[in-house]
């Protein structure tokens, strides 16, 4: 097999084949359904600048799509790899009920990243009853959907860890009294570092460990995989 830089190039395209189109979707729609929700409840900023769109082009952020994955991958080897789009604009004086639409158009990005997991678990099943997994083009297929269930659910689990600005964390901020989500919101400008602090130590897999692998589960017992 062919290799560059020590990287077997046969087994990167396989892979890349797979997760290209639900890693994809699964980052895009994300953004979208916020910028979507919000243009509902009354901010049609993300619509306005263009974001309402699958283009991952208008998405991507230089550090958190790419920088910090790459660095996590050669740093923390073994350990979780997380990243993120850039943030779809949301200008909360537009929202009829600031703090209550928030919350709403902060839970739609774990929410998409649910059906979207849930679509490729059926998806998977009626590939299972229909053709089976023997062929090529069926093994292909069943790649996809496996790597769409995987990515769906890290995404929905660590967009609800509590820490601004990640999506629980605006939800949480949203949820709370006034005097205590002011406190909450200033941490913010860290939620970042604290995550990545996280990832380093290790503790963030002993977080998630449990409710990602359990939310897997349930998708491969939809999809019918052991």
């Amino acid at each position: 097999m062919p290799r560059m830089f020590g990287i077997d190039v046969e087994s990167l395209i396989r892979v890349l084949s797979v997760a290209a189109i639900p890693g994809i979707l699964a980052i895009t729609l994300h953004e979208v359904s916020h910028g979507w929700v919000a243009k509902q409840l009354g901010d049609p900023t993300a619509s306005m600048l263009g974001r309402l769109t699958i283009n991952p082009l208008k998405h991507v952020d230089l550090i958190g799509t790419i920088l910090v994955p790459i660095g996590l991958l050669v740093f923390v080897p073994g350990g979780p790899v997380f990243g993120w789009a850039k943030p779809v604009p949301v200008d909360t004086r537009n929202l009829r009920r600031r703090k209550r639409d928030m919350a709403i158009v902060a839970a739609a990005g774990p929410v998409s990243n649910v059906l979207m997991a849930l679509f490729w678990a059926v998806l998977g099943r009626l590939t299972l009853v229909t053709v089976g997994g023997s062929s090529a083009v069926s093994e292909w297929v069943l790649g996809m959907c496996v790597f769409g269930m995987f990515i769906n659910a890290v995404l929905t689990i660590f967009n609800l860890l509590p820490i601004p600005p990640l999506d629980g964390g605006r939800v949480l901020v949203a949820c709370l009294p006034s005097k205590v989500s002011d406190v909450v919101e200033r941490i913010e400008p860290f939620g970042l570092i604290i995550v990545i602090l996280l990832v380093v130590s290790g503790a963030l897999g002993s977080i998630i460990d449990r409710p990602f692998g359990s939310l897997l589960a349930f998708y491969h017992s939809v999809a019918g995989l052991a």
